[in-house]
C-alpha cells in the first residue's frame, strides 16, 4: 500500500498555527467557494476538546 508523506513549512509558533486550525471564523473564510456557515454547536470562537460543530453550505445556484 503506497504511503504519501505531505511536510509543509510554517514561518510561525506553533500556537499560533493550532489556534488558526481550530477557529471557526479562519474555516468559513477558507470556504470561500461553498460559503460553509456554522450553523449549530461552536458557531464562533476557537474549538475546545470534546466541541462539536455543523457546518451548512450556502452554494447558491
Amino acid at each position: 500500500m503506497p504511503v504519501f508523506e505531505h511536510i509543509t513549512y510554517i514561518k510561525a509558533p506553533i500556537d499560533v498555527c493550532f489556534d488558526l486550525a481550530r477557529s471557526v471564523e479562519v474555516h468559513m473564510q477558507t470556504t470561500s467557494q461553498t460559503k460553509e456557515v456554522a450553523v449549530d454547536g461552536v458557531k464562533t470562537g476557537l474549538l475546545e476538546k470534546g466541541d462539536c460543530v455543523t457546518w451548512k453550505p450556502l452554494i447558491l445556484e
